[in-house]
Order: structure tokens, then sequence, then C-alpha cells
């Protein structure tokens, strides 16, 4: 058995499924990572602007996360099970809950942002007594059987078979949308109006629950006008609907405006989701709720390895890191300065037809030049290019032309402007090839 890179993708292929893709025409394989550089197979150093997903969230080898883990390994117990009291998962429960800012909130710890939304509509669905939901086109909320239902985005629709009735609505994804040339007021109203339109002709009225994220993830880092979901919780609140907030990629800070993606829009929601950043890298997922709908089940659950002691010590030291060094307010200070940066940069560029998002939560939506046409091609030669230039991205969007950019909360000035070079390069590198 050899160790080179081509047998390594010849056996992944072999034992892997074909519809797990790999980025690049040559597929990295990482073997070292400090800071928020990553050493890829190929003996290359790469800046990250993509954290696994958003999911390292505070970079790589930090020392203050080794030692937590390194101490709950030490101890010899790295699982028990929910059929055992756990210190740290109380702790951290006590604090995500109050943090989340739902009152008398309770916590249910899973392993991922797909278990935390199929929990959050199991609570929401058995507390209405009803298997009615509304989701928002071009949305992404995991891979299990209610959460791919609930996926308003044809990419990643992989059966159209569903434990759950299912109305979207118009909303996340202003820059193709039929709304997008009106006022940020006559969007909120269009989309409200369309909401009530939903409600009265595709539903029986008794819908369980409203699922969202404040920024669209997979769909390409999407965000609509602040005070949307204001103006659609109050017409949820006539008919007793319940709002989940899926804050799988935008909570602990990463908007750099809010440390969760709903406070965008001054509500408080009936249930949040989380997941990826949360553990610096473990895997992690949970769900808060209101503690009338999370007592809602008549029937015993469990989470196996969901709040397991070493998952639970990485989530305490990453949460204590991005308070005491306030991640969030550096999301937004050099979030700001690489989003002016790149719509700079696109002013010139007809390859790029959006430039959009908050903190460090980034999209660059690519476009055949000439027009409005998605250009998955040029998202593909950005991502090389940038590979090429020493820069990691990633790549989203319902048609795959999206640009996705999340570097570690722990990003530094020089990094950005190291990565913002290396981004308008690729960008006018792939204009020129286009036009």
């Amino acid at each position: 058995m050899t160790n080179s890179h081509d047998d390594l993708l010849s056996r992944h292929r072999a034992v892997m499924p074909a519809w797990m893709t790999l980025y690049y025409d040559q597929p990295l394989e990482i073997v070292g990572g400090e800071g928020r550089r990553l050493t890829g197979g190929d003996g290359r150093v790469y800046l990250d602007f993509f954290a696994g997903i958003l999911t390292n969230s505070l970079g790589y080898g930090l020392p203050e996360l080794t030692k937590a883990v390194e101490e709950q390994l030490r101890s010899g117990v790295v699982h028990t099970s929910t059929a055992y009291l756990g210190r740290r998962q109380v702790e951290y429960a006590e604090r995500v809950a109050e943090l989340s800012g739902i009152p008398d909130a309770k916590v249910f710890f899973v392993n991922s942002g797909t278990e935390a939304n199929e929990a959050a509509l199991l609570l929401a669905t058995a507390y209405r007594r009803s298997n009615q939901v509304l989701a928002l086109r071009n949305s992404y909320h995991g891979r299990a059987f209610a959460t791919v239902a609930v996926t308003g985005n044809r990419s990643w629709g992989t059966t159209s078979l569903s434990p759950v009735h299912v109305s979207y609505v118009h909303g996340g994804y202003r820059y193709r949308s039929p709304f997008r040339h009106l006022s940020d007021a006559d969007y909120i109203k269009a989309c409200v109006d369309d909401l009530r339109d939903v409600l009265q002709t595709m539903t029986s009225g008794d819908v369980a629950c409203m699922i969202a994220e404040p920024i669209q993830g997979v769909g390409g880092f999407t965000a609509p006008p602040d005070g949307l979901f204001a103006a659609m919780k109050e017409v949820l609140d006539e008919y007793g609907i319940l709002f989940i907030t899926d804050e799988v990629q935008t909570g602990w800070g990463r908007t750099g405006e809010h440390f969760w993606g709903y406070q965008a829009h001054g509500i408080v929601p009936d249930i949040l989701t989380f997941a990826k950043g949360a553990a610096g890298g473990l895997p992690i997922g949970g769900v808060v709720a209101r503690a009338e709908i999370m007592d809602a089940l008549t029937a015993n659950s469990l989470s196996t390895f969901g709040g397991n002691p070493l998952t639970m010590a990485a989530a305490q030291a990453t949460l204590d890191y991005i308070l005491e060094h306030d991640l969030q307010a550096n999301a937004a200070k050099l979030g700001g300065k690489l989003l002016a940066g790149l719509r700079a940069c696109a002013d010139d560029l007809a390859v790029v037809g959006d430039v959009r998002g908050k903190g460090l939560m980034i999209g660059v939506e690519l476009v055949e030049p000439g027009g409005t046409e998605p250009s998955p091609r040029a998202a593909s030669m950005v991502m090389e290019e940038c590979r090429r230039g020493g820069l990691l991205v990633g790549k989203g969007g319902l048609y795959g032309n999206v640009i996705r950019i999340g570097p570690p909360l722990t990003v530094t000035e020089d990094e950005i402007e190291e990565g913002l070079g290396i981004l308008s390069s690729a960008l006018s590198a792939v204009d020129q090839a286009l036009r």
C-alpha cells in the first residue's frame, strides 16, 4: 500500500460515496495546522479562509483548547452517557441557555447541526401536534430525513420523501428574488404578504413552526434585510406558529454585530439550534428551547454521544476564548474590512454579480460576464486560483457559483490583508479569462 496522493484518491473513491464530492481538480489532503494556516499533503502551507466550513472557529493548535481536551483525556473519561450526571454538560448548558436569550430555556446536546435541526423539528411538531412546517427557499438545514425535507435548495434535495409537510416562502435570497429591486421596507412587506398567502393557500393553518437561517450558509451566505423575521414573526404569532432560528453557521459572534444572527431582527425565537464552531472543531450540536417546548415529548429520548465530557471540555474552552478575547468585535472589524475590500475590487469585474455578508461570513456571487447568469465555472476557477495563491476558500449557492469566505474568528488584520490580496488577484484573473 503506497502513500501517494493518487493512491489515496483512488482508495477514497473506492470506499466513499460518489455523492461526497471533493474540492479542487487535484483534491487536497490536510496534514497539519497552526494558527490560521493549514499544511497540505502537497507540502504547501495555506491561509485558511473557510475554517472547515466555519467549524474551526479558533483556528488550529490553540493552547487553551488543546489544554482543555488533554486534561479531560487524562481523566480517563471521554464518555459516560446521559444515564449519569454530567458536571461539564450542566455547566455548559447553563451558559448557553443564558446566552441564547430564550426565557426559561433548556438545552439538549447532540453531535451536529443536522441532528440539532432534526431534534428541533421533532420538538416543534410534537408540541404543536402538527407536521406542517414553513421553510425558506434556498435554505439548507442538514442531510437527515426531516432536515432534507425542509431544505429549500434543490442541489441538496436528495429525496422527495418527507416526514413533514413543507411550504416554502420567499425572503432569504435577495439577489435572485423577484422582489430584489424593492426597497428594504417594500421587500419585507412583499415577503410577509407571500407568507400570509402561503399560510392561507398551502396549509390548514395549524402549522408547527418556521425554520430559518438568519444568513443562509450553504445557500451562498445570503441575508435578508434586518427586520424581516420580526415582521414575519408577527404573522406567525397570530397563528401560534413557533419560530426556529438555525444558528449552526451564524452563532458565536460570527456575524460581528450580534452574538446570534437572529438578534439583527429584534426578536426572541422559540427554539435555537447551534453546532459547528461551538467546540473549536470537535463534533457538537445543540437545541435550546423554552422549557414547555423542550419537555413536550411524552416518551424517553437521549443522545448517546451528545454532551460527552470531551466535547463539553472543548466547548467550554471555546466559549471562554470567544468571550475573553471579544472575537465578535474582531469579526465585526476585520469582516468589515474584508467586505469593503472585496466590494472595491468587484466594482470593475464583470464576473462578480454580488458581494454580501456580515462579519466573517462573506459571499461573492459569480456570474457570466455581461449578465446575471450563474457561473459555477467561474467559482471553480476562482477556487483554483486562490489555492495557487496559497488561500483556501469555500463554494456554495444554489448553482454552485458563490465563493464562501469564513475565516477562523481569530484571524488577524495582516491575514485579512493577505487573503484579500489573493482573492482580488484570483477574481481579476478569472474575470480577464472569461471576458
